[in-house]
């Protein structure tokens, strides 16, 4: 009888249980563990939820799955996000009007990473060097194609040979050096750079508004993008701070998603947002009220009414 009324309960609790998946990212970079980190959250603390986090190509492709229906929730860049709701770019002439946004989690900066045996002081000097640009459906590739569109004496053409590799590859062909740098758009500290720093002698390279004048335009007509900086001695070689311009790592759903299992999502995160900021580095000096910054496309109606509840809209 126990157990005729435990299959009965397993049974009745997998009906009612919402399944959710979040696309993320490379599993060498910060969105894959983001996204198990609030499947960890949700599976623990809220009931009637089931969530598994799967590795993607990045941005663009998480966008593009939501709106297909892959998945339910996906990690991505603010200024993709922004380009798929607007229809320009990457997206031009197909804006996702339905994308929405559940929170913004953390800052990440356009980074650029070199072998300090490669001679590159900025980022001018990638003329007749080999450099990785990021995987077709990035939003490191969507990044880095913007800034050679903006600034003229920058072009692939210039490069000695173009490389489309993800976050990971990058790092072990740098290592290996088979590549001279690579771009990619991430959190710090990230261990995958501190990891790489330990075994390869690397440098960091500024991005500013000084060092390529084209940025300057970008900020004005992208005000998702924001400066900030990578403080000295965060990697070993590394020495000086670095400045770049970023955006921020943003969950996205659609605004057909249904209410509840948003609000369940939302409300589980930021109550146990302590817990969460302890889960990873790139996480340690978020505060809530930032989680609604740097917004690229309109808050899910569930997110928006929970902030405005807990006075952070």
């Amino acid at each position: 009888m126990f157990r005729f009324f435990g299959l009965y309960f397993f049974f009745v609790w997998a009906l009612y249980s919402r399944q959710i998946i979040i696309g993320t990212g490379g599993v060498g970079g910060i969105y894959y563990p983001t996204g198990q980190n609030i499947c960890k959250i949700l599976n623990e603390k809220a009931s009637g939820i089931e969530c598994n986090a799967v590795s993607t190509k990045g941005s663009v492709y998480n966008i593009n799955g939501i709106k297909q229906g892959l998945f339910e929730f996906a990690i991505a860049q603010s200024d993709t996000i922004f380009s798929a709701y607007n229809g320009i770019g990457t997206f031009k002439g197909k804006p996702f009007k339905k994308i929405r946004t559940v929170m913004t989690i953390y800052p990440e900066l356009f980074t650029f990473i070199v072998r300090k045996a490669a001679n590159i002081k900025m980022i001018h000097d990638i003329k007749g060097k080999i450099i990785s640009i990021g995987v077709k459906g990035s939003g490191t590739r969507d990044t880095a194609e913007m800034l050679f569109r903006a600034a003229k004496p920058l072009s692939k053409d210039i490069i000695k040979s173009v490389k489309e590799l993800d976050a990971q590859q990058s790092q072990e062909a740098l290592k290996e050096g088979k590549i001279d740098g690579y771009f990619t758009v991430t959190g710090h500290p990230s261990s995958q750079i501190k990891e790489l720093a330990q075994s390869t002698d690397i440098d960091i390279i500024s991005i500013s508004p000084q060092s390529c004048l084209a940025l300057k335009g970008i900020l004005i007509k992208n005000p998702f993008f924001t400066l900030s900086k990578i403080p000295a001695n965060t990697y070993r070689g590394v020495n000086k701070d670095v400045e770049s311009f970023g955006v921020k790592a943003t969950l996205i759903t659609s605004a057909d998603t249904d209410y509840k299992t948003v609000y369940t999502l939302i409300k589980t995160v930021m109550t146990n947002f302590e817990e969460f900021k302890k889960m990873h580095p790139a996480y340690s000096n978020i505060t809530k009220k930032d989680v609604i910054k740097g917004l690229g496309a309109p808050l899910h109606p569930a997110a928006r009414d929970y902030f405005k509840k807990m006075g952070i809209f």
